[in-house]
């Protein structure tokens, strides 16, 4: 009797990855790509509508970064695993995700086995890490799991703030960040102001410096 092919979400803000993802993993037999999104709040979206087994996505996307993407997933389908395929290794990721409950985290220098591997893994409940990933890991346990005070600010951020914190430092206006949350400008004026307070900060440039070093975005973003 065949089995049911596992269906699968890519998320990627560039076009060569996940048409070469695509192609890796399609000639797999038992893997079924479903859909595809070009930035986190459209992986969100799409994997509420496909309810897929897997998502693969990257971190650095823009409108929505993968964290918070994988966040919003994980606190609305119980049944879609998270995998991450990113070039970053940096240890506040690493710790993030691992506690939202991703069940994989891979440098996009993976091998495909490790891909494939990562992907039954999920399917079974298990957790799959590339070896560099889970050093991180322990390095990070071995050292206390100490976070920097600038990391405990933005962890006061709410789910909502983060969402704008992004679109703000990637430049969005008041309005359109509005628009594209289904929000009235006046209360994303509100987050806005609550962002700055609770990050201490008194102008953008700050703000925009502070997500550069949280790694919220990519220098090139």
């Amino acid at each position: 009797m065949k089995h049911q092919p596992i269906e699968i979400v890519i998320a990627d803000d560039h076009t060569i990855v996940r048409q070469g993802l695509r192609k890796l993993l399609e000639e797999e037999e038992c893997l079924k790509i479903t859909g595809e999104a070009v930035d986190g709040r459209e992986a969100v979206q799409i994997v509420r509508k496909l309810q897929p087994d897997i998502v693969i996505m990257d971190i650095a996307m823009p409108v929505l970064n993968g964290i918070e993407a994988a966040r919003q997933i994980k606190q609305s389908s119980l049944k879609t695993k998270v995998i991450i395929l990113s070039m970053h290794d940096h240890a506040r990721y690493i710790r993030e995700l691992l506690s939202i409950g991703v069940s994989g985290y891979l440098l996009k220098n993976a091998v495909s086995s490790d891909i494939i591997k990562a992907i039954k893994a999920a399917v079974k409940g298990e957790r799959y890490l590339s070896p560099s990933i889970s050093n991180r890991v322990i390095d990070d346990f071995v050292s206390m799991n100490r976070k920097t005070s600038q990391d405990e600010l933005y962890n006061t951020l709410t789910n909502r703030e983060r969402e704008v914190f992004q679109m703000m430092v990637e430049g969005y206006p008041t309005k359109k960040i509005a628009e594209i949350l289904c929000l009235s400008p006046s209360t994303v004026k509100s987050h806005r102001s609550n962002i700055m307070e609770k990050l201490e900060m008194d102008n953008i440039s700050k703000l925009i410096q502070y997500a550069i070093h949280l790694g919220v975005i990519d220098i090139q973003i």
